[in-house]
């Protein structure tokens, strides 16, 4: 089962009767599911059966659906009503017309009510009708919108597996660092001993030598390497997992953060620093997309 991002889009639209309808629903980051439907007057029902289906096709994110409906548009049709005219007609023919009165012309007999008819088309689609086709256009919205967000959620996979790679390489190079080796910091602080005594002639070389071996065993970031790699297995195990991991996988990047924050406090040479600050970079943006994974 793969990924799922927490962003993105469907549509549903149709036409019942002369009714024209669009379902949208579009979806964000959230710490939980949140579903707020907004339909015009007298479609609650809708709204609140959005939030059931869509509750049980998604996770995690914050959704917003809305319902749209508009008369389908469409120019009215003229129409003569023969059968009104020609009875008109046959009227007109049994009556004696006074002298000085004009006949019935054809302008004037069509101005009689009936006999012109304009056909606007399908009437409106009766709320019945209208709610079936919603009722059942909402089922292919969810899926249609859980199947943008695991499409963005492959898309997510990559780059998070890109910044694991980073993350295990910073590790590798920290790991093989010849900064970090006992011999190196053995001398290191030897030296630093060395140069203390020969500024105080009173301190104790030997008191100087435990303290020395202390700070040693405090600058050790041998703990620190074996988490780190630790949580890049875990993270890329959620990653195959797949399914609604976003949560793990954030409470994981914090302790990413934290490990590196340590190596970079115990790190006791340039250049080792500078791997932990950029281990520390790659961490935080590690953090900023797994917040978007359902």
């Amino acid at each position: 089962m793969a990924i799922a991002s927490m962003t993105g889009f469907a549509r549903e639209a149709g036409t019942t009767g002369a009714t024209a309808w669009a379902l949208e629903a579009k979806s964000v980051n959230g710490r939980g599911l949140d579903v707020r439907p907004r339909t015009p007057p007298g479609f609650d029902a809708i709204g609140e059966e959005a939030r059931r289906v869509l509750s049980q096709a998604l996770a995690r994110g914050q959704v917003q659906l809305s319902l749209s409906l508009q008369r389908a548009a469409g120019a009215p049709t003229v129409r003569v009503n023969r059968e009104i005219l020609q009875n008109l007609l046959d009227a007109l023919a049994q009556v004696r017309v006074p002298e000085g009165v004009a006949p019935a012309s054809l302008d004037g007999l069509l101005a009689v009510r009936g006999v012109i008819e304009l056909d606007e088309g399908e009437a409106a689609a009766s709320p019945a009708a209208l709610e079936a086709d919603l009722r059942a256009a909402l089922p292919r919205l969810a899926a249609a919108l859980a199947a943008a967000r695991r499409e963005e959620g492959a898309a997510l996979e990559a780059v998070i597996q890109g910044h694991l790679a980073t993350i295990a390489d910073l590790v590798a190079q920290a790991e093989a660092h010849p900064g970090r080796t006992a011999e190196a910091i053995r001398e290191r602080l030897s030296a630093q001993v060395a140069t203390l005594v020969a500024a105080h002639g009173g301190l104790d070389p030997a008191r100087l030598h435990q303290e020395a071996a202390l700070l040693a065993t405090r600058a050790d970031i041998r703990e620190e390497l074996d988490r780190l790699s630790a949580h890049v297995a875990q993270a890329r195990a959620l990653l195959a997992e797949g399914g609604a991991v976003g949560r793990r996988l954030d409470f994981l990047a914090q302790e990413f953060g934290r490990e590196a924050n340590t190596l970079c406090a115990k790190a006791n040479d340039p250049t080792l620093s500078r791997i932990g600050l950029a281990l520390k970079h790659v961490v935080d943006q590690l953090r900023e997309q797994v917040q978007n994974v359902e």
